[in-house]
């Protein structure tokens, strides 16, 4: 296993020095699920729940995140993203599927970006359906593929 880049000799937390690392092309994909019942997915997909348009809320949600990932995770980066964006689109038998892919140029990638993005809109289309279902879970947040860097490529084996 890899030793982790963000704890020191001493075992103390930091921020990687990325200064020496050449901008190059970065892209992230993230997936997530909103699991719920299924008048909450038809409300949800009518865009007449009491809220308004959940889904349109939650994309935006996810983007504007995406954006403030550094304000929000301790030692990730501020980077300038060239593109984010999130889709919500319906999970049948399931409840809404939430995919988010974020682009940059330089010297780090945005995995957390991509993530923070899904993790941001299935809170929102939670918190807009909530009234509704209680019971709708947040399941398998995970990266989905990233592009660009020193560690190379990555595609999960089990992404749809």
């Amino acid at each position: 296993m890899s030793r982790l880049t963000h704890l020191d000799a001493e075992g103390r937390a930091r921020m990687v020095d990325v200064s020496d690392k050449p901008a190059t092309a970065r892209e992230a994909a993230a997936a997530g699920l909103v699991r719920m019942a299924p008048q909450t997915l038809a409300l949800a997909l009518s865009g007449e729940a009491k809220k308004g348009d959940v889904i349109a809320v939650a994309e935006l949600a996810g983007v504007m995140a995406a954006k403030k990932t550094a304000d929000l995770i301790p030692l990730c980066h501020p980077l300038a993203l060239s593109k984010v964006a999130v889709e919500i689109a319906e999970a049948p038998g399931e409840g809404l599927a939430v995919t988010a892919r974020v682009k940059t140029t330089g010297p780090t990638g945005v995995e957390m970006e991509a993530l923070t993005a899904v993790s941001v809109a299935c809170l929102t289309l939670y918190d807009m359906l909530k009234a509704a279902d209680k019971a709708m879970t947040i399941e398998a947040v995970r990266l989905i593929s990233k592009t660009g860097g020193a560690s190379g490529d990555f595609s999960r084996g089990d992404a749809a």
